[in-house]
């Protein structure tokens, strides 16, 4: 049996942004003195005229990017999760957010699986905090497929968007040949009828697995892709609880705010259902190995699986 291809969605990212930009001219990417991480280099490269390297200066990168949209240019702005969510929150909200501007950002190496680079960089918040804020839509690829369609997606909307991308090399889930990418819609990816995984980037892959355990252990569950968090696609996880009664949502970030907490809102008031959000449960991230930490918190095949059987047989 073949090997799975591994793509890293920040590589995705950096390529996305080569395809796009043969298309757009109008398209500018900014970097903030991390190019060769984000993998915007890969641009700068091509285009090195439409890449603007603002320095360690993230809050005034987002300004620029706020004024460039003003022009009749598409900005991404490119820096870690920790950065563009965290640091710039206040520039993105009121630069951005508040006067509605057609700014995307590209954060990179978001959530625990940044490894060694311990707690401060691990943005377990990032899309709490960028969902909160009005009309900015909030999208987690799973794949390399998936990645490069929403970077094209992204640029196609008009206003605000963030897109998350991860460090780490993930499997390739989807087919490029047919896979088609559309906004603010979720994916089922496994029919089961015993109780539904609602999963969102890097964990995608490990909820496919972690299903393939709990049919051994006669647990049917079907998996659902959410890459879109922000609008979230409230019939799908609907239509999920009324099928299968039983809802699990998995997530590289905290489970307070992020995809775990938008479907409870959605269940709540719409179909309640029993639901355990599976996540970084209110805790800051540690360094090590990112295979490791996502082992130890819970959010590799094994751990999810381990999740779902306990609270199916409470």
């Amino acid at each position: 049996m073949s090997e799975v291809k591994k793509i890293a969605t920040r590589e995705s990212y950096g390529n996305a942004l080569v395809e796009l930009g043969r298309e757009k001219e109008n398209l500018i990417v900014l970097d903030a003195d991390l190019a060769a991480a984000t993998k915007t280099g890969t641009f700068k490269k091509v285009f090195p005229e439409r890449h603007i390297d603002c320095g360690i200066a993230e809050a005034n990168m987002t300004g620029i990017a706020a004024g460039l949209s003003t022009c009749g240019y598409v900005p991404f702005i490119s820096t870690f999760a920790m950065f563009a969510a965290g640091r710039s929150f206040e520039q993105v909200r009121n630069s951005i957010g508040y006067p509605h501007l057609n700014v995307k950002i590209g954060a990179t190496h978001a959530g625990i699986s940044v490894g060694e680079d311990g707690a401060t960089h691990q943005c377990n918040e990032d899309i709490a905090l960028m969902r909160a804020i009005p009309g900015m839509v909030v999208i987690n690829p799973c794949d390399d497929v998936e990645a490069r369609a929403a970077v094209k997606a992204a640029y196609e909307h008009e206003g605000p968007v963030y897109l998350r991308f991860g460090r780490l090399a993930v499997p390739v889930l989807n087919d490029e040949s047919t896979y088609q990418f559309e906004l603010g819609k979720g994916v089922e990816l496994r029919d089961g009828k015993d109780c539904t995984i609602i999963a969102t980037g890097l964990c995608v892959s490990e909820a496919l697995a972690a299903a393939g355990l709990l049919a051994e252990q006669g647990i049917d569950a079907q998996v659902i892709n959410i890459h879109t968090i922000k609008p979230l696609d409230e019939e799908i996880v609907i239509n999920a609880a009324k099928k299968t009664g039983r809802i699990f949502t998995v997530e590289e970030h905290s489970i307070i705010g992020g995809l775990g907490a938008a479907v409870a809102e959605v269940l709540i008031e719409r179909c309640p259902v029993k639901m355990k959000r599976i996540g970084v449960n209110d805790v800051f991230g540690e360094s090590g190995p990112a295979k490791e930490l996502i082992h130890k918190y819970g959010l590799d095949a094994e751990g999810i699986a381990a999740s779902v059987m306990k609270e199916m047989k409470a």
